[in-house]
């Protein structure tokens, strides 16, 4: 079993020193679902405070690009290229977020920033209709690049929606 690369052998935390690690390509997508009810859905396009899906998309490339400020252990990383759609569906707002990096560290914790603060967005953007709207499904879809090579999420059955 792998061990946590985020502990020392006493168990004292530390940032991982990857400078010894060769710069390559790393691609990460991740995904965030946003569950609104019908009547707020139906509302997004007249929000008086703007189109909130772009603002979420913008919220979510800016977050990308600033990762290292808000966890801790991570690594500060020149992006290539970051980017969120954002989607209505049935039942709430899907949110796929992507970040792409030449470096020694993958770009996994960017991309899941990237949804992350999407997802909020769209709250903070919504929340003066519905306080119950629900922030959920927060997951890594895929990643590329480094020693650990590719990781793709099989794909989820999705569960049967409430009408």
């Amino acid at each position: 079993m792998k061990k946590l690369s985020h502990y020392d052998s006493a168990g004292g935390v530390h940032m991982v020193d990857v400078s010894g690690k060769p710069e390559t390509r790393r691609t990460a997508r991740a995904h965030a679902f946003v569950r609104i009810g019908a009547a707020v859905l139906r509302k997004l396009p007249q929000n008086p405070k703007g189109n909130p899906l772009e603002i979420a998309r913008i919220a979510g490339i800016a977050a990308a690009k600033r990762t290292a400020e808000l966890i801790p252990l991570c690594h500060s990383l020149p992006l290539a290229h970051a980017d969120v759609e954002v989607r209505i569906e049935k039942h709430g707002v899907r949110i796929e977020s992507s970040a792409v990096t030449t470096g020694p560290t993958g770009v996994e914790m960017e991309a899941l920033t990237a949804a992350a603060v999407a997802a909020l967005t769209v709250y903070d953007m919504t929340k003066a209709l519905d306080k119950s709207i629900e922030i959920g499904e927060i997951y890594l879809l895929e990643k590329t690049g480094g020693k650990s090579g590719t990781f793709r999420r099989e794909p989820k059955v999705r569960r049967k929606e409430k009408a």
